[in-house]
């Protein structure tokens, strides 16, 4: 891609497979039916937006996730329902960022929140040995500590902003479509990692 510069990773989907399903059949069972309708790849509820935002305490969702849920359902519960998106870490997707980082300026953009965030790590430490994910880019922009998320644009202004980039300069690689309308309305360079793709066959 002529004169990239820099490239904004996203995490779900791209460096850590995850799974919307089993978390939407995790919290069925728990008696929350129409969890689909509060989150998906596509978007998230009010509470949802807020946890990944940092605007609410683990605390606040957990009550109100008990709410949707059948009586007598516990945090930890919960919890363990909400993790269940989060799969195995694509190692070799992880091995190419040190090489790519020979190349560009790297960073990572996640829309995530400190349940999950404490969750990949420690996926990270049981598959790779590494504590986080968050050397092997020049800097980790995670929503809840950035109190902004995609897709909107500031989010992306922000980062570039903060990183000292040049929008037609980075490219944005996310598997969300909706993430990529708004990485493009903000004037970034995209590419949708598509079911099946991943990072190392790009050709960066």
């Amino acid at each position: 891609m002529a004169g990239l510069k820099s490239i904004i990773f996203d995490l779900g989907g791209v460096l850590i497979d995850i799974d919307y399903h089993k978390t939407a059949a995790a919290f069925k069972t728990l008696g929350a039916k129409n969890f689909d309708e509060l989150y998906s790849q596509a978007g998230a509820s009010q509470l949802f937006e807020a946890l990944e935002t940092g605007s609410i305490t683990e605390a606040d969702f957990f009550e109100q996730m008990q709410a949707y849920c059948q009586p007598g359902t516990t945090w930890q519960q919960i919890e363990a329902a909400w993790n269940q998106i989060l799969l195995s870490f694509r190692q070799p997707s992880i091995q190419h960022l040190d090489i790519l980082r020979r190349k560009y300026r790297i960073f990572l953009l996640s829309n995530t929140n400190s349940i999950h965030k404490r969750a990949f790590d420690s996926i990270l430490q049981h598959e790779t040995g590494y504590s986080s994910l968050d050397g092997f880019f020049e800097k980790s922009y995670y929503s809840h500590l950035l109190h902004k998320r995609k897709p909107y644009v500031e989010t992306y202004q922000f980062v570039l902003n903060d990183g000292n980039m040049l929008a037609a300069e980075t490219l944005f690689i996310d598997d969300s479509p909706v993430n990529i309308v708004g990485a493009k309305e903000a004037g970034l360079q995209t590419q949708l990692l598509l079911p099946g793709q991943k990072i190392e066959t790009l050709g960066l």
